[in-house]
């Protein structure tokens, strides 16, 4: 891996860059998780439903796929590149800072859409710098960098947690319902369908009245901390660009070529010939850069079924396992303060935080298993264990503490499928196809459409069904997975892949890990 004192050197001299692409990865990490804890709050801000307010998930995860595949626009010169992550780490800024003031849910899915983008330019613009700078060296600054997406997310449920609302955000009056006390929403599960609408329009003909004792606009303060907090990720991106003599005020010394990457190169004399050797998947300018390249080659000619086979299914299975870790991130909180278990509102923030707590730990323990253990061997544990982990939350269901518990297996559970799943695909390929393109597409989509979905039948049903849900998921995720097992078995040029091979497999499939 060059882990010899060669890497530190490098890190040495690209220590600015290296620094101000970690901390756009923090801007990611606090926007994906803030959603989760704060949604009661928006819905009570926007006086909507859990269906409508689910749209706001949607718009963010459609927007968030979009803003990847026009990353790939900023990939030319290093100004383009930085100019994006400046922009999208500002416009991460504008959005916690709008955030208190949209009191519809369209416009806070429009918003949230503008987010999304960001992230998404982030996502592919942060990692494609790094992997130029460090190229075969590059996996170990790439599971920090995934590091701080995971400090992100968990650091925005603990801002929010102390100013979330308590009581009913909305004042009370003579409503049907008005005896359910702080947990507004569950007259939607108790009095059904018709009396729900009617609580809907209750809702819209309350929103013209004032907020008892400022409920419902004290979490207003968390975004604007978090806008605050996010704010220095800017000016670090600003710092880098005058000190690349990039800004309009700086005379430019050179052309747009990264100074780091000149010391890099200076510092491996034979690092293009190892690029040239690698398989064409992990050179540094394809796959990631361009979402739909890989569908414009022609090597798919004469290929057996097993092969479109095998991307479809290992799609699946992230479909069902990141779209999980979704759906379970956005509604966990939601579940918590309903009925059965009725926790406190403040008590339930910690719940997202601890699940991106246990996925970031995960991240970081999977780093010397997956050297010892097999990828295939790591999914089939890991979908198991979320199965498992679901029957005992829907066995125990009128547990808090097993409802804290099963949250932080679920994190760790959750937190090595995508890298591992990827792994075993390429391993499977040989390094051919579109696996990388295809499985990222397919976890992208699972987010955002797992997350709309529960969302609806969470409304329709109540909250017992997000754990049905769950289970649900993670079997599909299991049958999935076996369906792969099968077509590995079916698929001609069944050898292993060198080690060299795999090690530089996961080297390269840590950037798109979220």
């Amino acid at each position: 891996m060059g882990c010899d004192g060669r890497v530190p050197g490098l890190l040495r001299r690209n220590l600015q860059p290296t620094l101000t692409y970690w901390s756009v990865f923090f801007s990611f990490g606090l926007c994906i998780a803030f959603l989760g804890p704060t949604l009661l709050d928006l819905r009570c801000q926007t006086h909507s439903s859990l269906p409508q307010i689910s749209w706001v998930f949607f718009s963010q995860q459609l927007c968030l796929l979009l803003g990847s595949a026009l990353g790939g626009v900023f990939k030319r010169t290093l100004a383009q590149s930085l100019w994006a992550l400046f922009t999208s780490s500002l416009a991460i800024s504008l959005v916690f800072a709008v955030i208190p003031f949209c009191r519809d849910v369209t416009v806070l899915a429009s918003v949230m859409a503008l987010a999304g983008l960001a992230m998404g330019c982030i996502d592919t613009v942060a990692n494609m710098q790094l992997v130029r700078i460090y190229q075969k060296d590059s996996a170990i600054f790439l599971q920090v960098l995934h590091f701080f997406v995971g400090f992100g997310a968990l650091l925005s449920p603990l801002i929010a947690d102390p100013f979330l609302s308590e009581a009913n955000c909305l004042p009370a009056n003579g409503t049907a319902n008005s005896t359910s006390g702080s947990h507004l929403f569950h007259a939607s599960r108790v009095l059904g369908q018709h009396h729900a609408e009617a609580w809907r329009w209750s809702n819209q003909s309350l929103s013209k009245l004032p907020p008892q004792d400022g409920a419902g606009t004290r979490v207003s303060y968390a975004f604007w901390i978090m806008a605050l907090i996010n704010l220095p990720v800017p000016l670090a991106v600003l710092f880098l660009l005058s000190k690349e003599r990039l800004l309009a005020c700086c005379p430019q010394r050179r052309p747009l070529l990264l100074s780091a990457d000149e010391l890099a190169l200076e510092t491996q004399p034979p690092e293009k010939e190892d690029a040239s050797s690698l398989p064409p998947k992990f050179q540094p300018h394809p796959g990631h850069e361009d979402l739909f390249s890989c569908c414009q080659r022609k090597n798919f000619k004469g290929a057996p079924y097993s092969f479109f086979a095998i991307h479809i299914t290992a799609a699946l299975v992230l479909f069902m396992t990141d779209g999980m870790t979704g759906e379970y991130s956005a509604f966990v909180y939601s579940y918590a303060v309903e009925k059965p278990l009725s926790v406190g509102h403040k008590v339930a923030g910690y719940l997202p935080s601890l699940f991106w707590g246990f996925i970031t730990l995960g991240r970081l323990i999977s780093i010397p298993i997956s050297s010892k253990v097999k990828p295939a061997t790591m999914v089939f544990i890991n979908v198991v264990g979320v199965v498992v982990t679901f029957l005992v939350l829907l066995v125990f269901s009128y547990n808090v503490a097993f409802l804290f518990v099963g949250t932080a297996s679920l994190g760790l559970f959750l937190s090595s499928t995508f890298p591992s799943m990827l792994a075993y695909t390429e391993d499977i390929l040989q390094y051919k196809g579109c696996a990388t393109t295809v499985l990222v597409t397919g976890a992208g989509i699972g987010e955002m459409v797992l997350q709309m979905l529960v969302g609806s039948i969470f409304q329709a049903q109540g909250s017992y069904s997000f754990l049905v849900c769950g289970v649900i998921f993670g079997c599909l995720a299991f049958t999935f997975y076996i369906l792969l097992l099968f077509f590995h078995r079916m698929h001609p040029g069944l050898s292993s892949v060198p080690t060299q091979d795999k090690a530089l497999g996961i080297e390269s499939l840590e950037c798109y890990q979220r």
